[in-house]
């Protein structure tokens, strides 16, 4: 008996072979991991567009929602306004076109993890809906439609 096997239910083998080829069919890993990596993306990458005015100058409004309301504990509120913008930018761009995808998801899950410990504890439903997208592209990486594929990086 492999892992598989025991990843199966045994009354079904039938049904969940065929519904394995129709979904392979319907939706490819390549084009799975694109959705999950653009899904996954999105928030963080808007959310950045909101702290900033222009390309990257960082809104005063940025540094007195740090200052006020989210006040994340050992960082200063002026330093954590500029690692939150420009990791909100620069990782989920990486995430999309798929280069150091992995280093990328691990970063936005840390800073999921500070959200959802410091700053909204209430909104664990969306923050554990963007750890299942994180961890899926860490365990798997960005798919085969990926600079990190052509790279032949892991």
């Amino acid at each position: 008996m492999t892992a598989t096997d025991l990843d199966r239910p045994a009354a079904t083998p039938h049904l969940t072979a065929a519904v394995e080829r129709w979904s392979a069919r319907l939706l490819p890993q390549w084009a799975l991991s694109l959705i999950i990596r653009v899904a996954i993306a999105a928030p963080f990458f808007l959310s950045g567009r909101t702290k900033v005015d222009g390309l990257l100058h960082i809104a005063d409004g940025t540094y007195m929602l740090f200052a006020d309301e989210y006040r994340v504990p050992l960082i200063p509120s002026d330093i954590a306004a500029h690692l939150a913008t420009y990791s909100e930018h620069l990782f989920p761009i990486l995430i999309v076109v798929g280069l150091l995808t992995r280093v990328s998801a691990l970063a936005l899950l840390g800073m999921t993890l500070v959200i959802e410990v410091f700053v909204y504890p209430l909104g664990w439903p969306t923050h554990l809906l963007w750890a299942a997208l994180l961890l899926y592209l860490i365990r798997f990486g960005a798919g085969p439609v990926s600079l990190d594929r052509l790279l032949k990086w892991p």
